[in-house]
């Protein structure tokens, strides 16, 4: 899978859009949620602190005029995962994200991908693969145009009815 591109160098060739979509209550764990679980709370007034090179990558291309989309449909309650990551969302949202979030209860009538996606342009999508207890196993690059408008297809179904980001109570 080495010769897929990196997210920052598809992120960096796009020139419109970039959508992404995530579904799944808890991902691997990392420091930054540890920390988290035991107290840390961001500063966000040092953003030296808390912005990382994906912010950037992020915030580049907001800034050449690219839309960043990214949907989460969530179980409710809320895992502690989505809890935390509903916390560092104003990280995504201050590089220059437009995030919004469902509710699983919300999506019975919606045909939903099983997997989460980022799709660039509307020409390239780039699937993402998950164990099951939120490890990161693989990614795949597509090109089919029926794969991507299918799945960009849903993607705009879930952003319809998703709540924006500062509107979303987590529960």
């Amino acid at each position: 899978m080495s010769s897929i591109p990196e997210f920052g160098e598809l992120l960096a060739a796009t020139k419109q859009s970039a959508v992404h979509l995530e579904m799944r209550d808890s991902y691997y764990s990392n420091p930054r949620f540890e920390a988290w679980k035991q107290g840390h709370r961001t500063d966000w007034d040092d953003r030296a602190s808390w912005w990382r090179s994906f912010h950037q990558q992020i915030a580049d291309a907001a800034g050449r005029g690219v839309r960043i989309r990214r949907a989460r449909i969530i179980s409710e309650p809320v895992s502690e995962y989505i809890r935390w990551e509903h916390y560092v969302t104003r990280a995504n949202v201050e590089a220059g994200e437009l995030v919004r979030w469902l509710p699983r209860h919300r999506t019975a009538d919606l045909l939903v991908p099983g997997c989460d996606f980022w799709i660039f342009d509307d020409r390239l999508i780039r699937v993402h693969h998950f164990s099951g207890d939120g490890n990161w196993e693989s990614k795949e690059l597509r090109e089919d145009p029926s794969i991507v408008q299918m799945s960009s297809t849903a993607f705009e179904k879930i952003w319809e009815r998703a709540t924006p980001h500062d509107e979303y109570e987590v529960k």
